[in-house]
């Protein structure tokens, strides 16, 4: 079974020779700058060849993200929290700027094809949602206010965003089928998330009722990729098609074992507390210990909860991964 068979089969609930060990998001720069200093080759390949890179370096199942771009070069880059739409007239203004032709043969160049065509790689592709794109746009603190004040335009943007993930998808499955793609939203912390029910309902939900079926029909899995704690949001997702989602940060209180629970049927990556990494052997095998009960009902890809933070050595790293295979070989055993 190749790593390819291996991750589509998992995220379809069917049986498997062992859980794919696999990292789903790169690590710090920070981290790779301390575990160049502790053996890490200082000469792998940058940006995300090197990703997969270091992945083959520590032995790792390989994977891929195509982030596809939603801006093009002309736009005029904010400060960091701010954006350039403050109106229907500036959104106008600035959408000449927005939703690029692709240049494909760079965003998936040919050696990402032929690995995953040979069965190494597991490739994904991630679109900005219909929270996060519009908070983009507005900027942090006018998005929220937009909500109310500039409704017409939030709802704009979002049927914008459908027509062009709608082109992006028709082109992207001419090329090949990816084993999953991703929403980037981002819209929970600690809390819960940062919008009620009836906002998403209002102004997230029809847009993703829209496009999920299409996602579907090209057999690619659709997954929602937020932050902090979305259990109270698990459900909102599930209603409008989404089948999976990420990461499941252990500190904003996220659990697993209640959100499989409510939601059966959802495949689950990530989950994984990194902030136990560092603590030592017994901290880390006590977190797989945790995960170890819901990785045996199928659907789940364990993973760090998110990048690997610059505190783990690579020694404490390479523990971690020793323990990963071992669980991962354990659910089948």
């Amino acid at each position: 079974m190749n790593n390819v068979e291996r991750f589509r089969k998992v995220l379809h609930f069917e049986p498997v020779d062992r859980l794919p060990c696999i990292e789903w998001a790169p690590w710090w720069d920070q981290t790779i700058a301390r575990w160049k200093g502790e053996g890490l080759p200082v000469d792998l390949p940058e940006g995300r060849e090197g990703m997969v890179a270091t992945q083959e370096y520590f032995g790792l199942d390989l994977q891929y993200q195509v982030r596809i771009p939603m801006t093009a070069p002309s736009y005029p880059h904010q400060p960091h929290g701010e954006g350039p739409v403050s109106d229907m007239a500036s959104y106008e203004a600035i959408r000449p700027h927005l939703f690029p032709e692709i240049d494909w043969e760079q965003v998936v160049p040919q050696w990402v094809r032929a690995r995953h065509a040979s069965g190494e790689l597991v490739v994904w592709f991630t679109l900005e949602g219909f929270f996060w794109f519009p908070r983009v746009l507005f900027g942090i603190e006018r998005h929220f206010y937009a909500f109310h004040d500039y409704s017409e335009v939030m709802k704009q943007i979002n049927a914008d965003v459908v027509i062009y993930s709608k082109k992006v998808l028709a082109e992207i499955s001419q090329i090949f089928t990816p084993e999953f793609m991703t929403f980037a939203e981002d819209m929970s912390y600690n809390h819960g998330p940062m919008l009620s029910r009836r906002a998403f309902h209002e102004y997230m939900a029809p847009y993703y009722e829209e496009i999920i079926p299409e996602i579907k029909a090209r057999g690619i899995l659709p997954v929602v990729d937020s932050d902090g704690n979305i259990e109270s949001c698990v459900e909102w997702f599930t209603e409008v098609g989404v089948e999976g989602m990420l990461p499941f940060e252990r500190q904003s209180g996220v659990d697993l074992g209640r959100i499989r629970d409510r939601a059966p049927h959802l495949c689950l990556i990530g989950g994984f507390d990194k902030m136990t990494m560092d603590k030592g052997l017994p901290a880390m095998r006590a977190e797989w210990e945790r995960l170890l009960p819901i990785m045996r009902q199928g659907g789940f890809i364990p993973s760090c909860d998110h990048q690997t933070p610059p505190g783990v050595s690579i020694d404490q790293y390479r523990d971690y991964l020793a323990l990963m295979r071992e669980y991962c070989a354990r659910v089948c055993a």
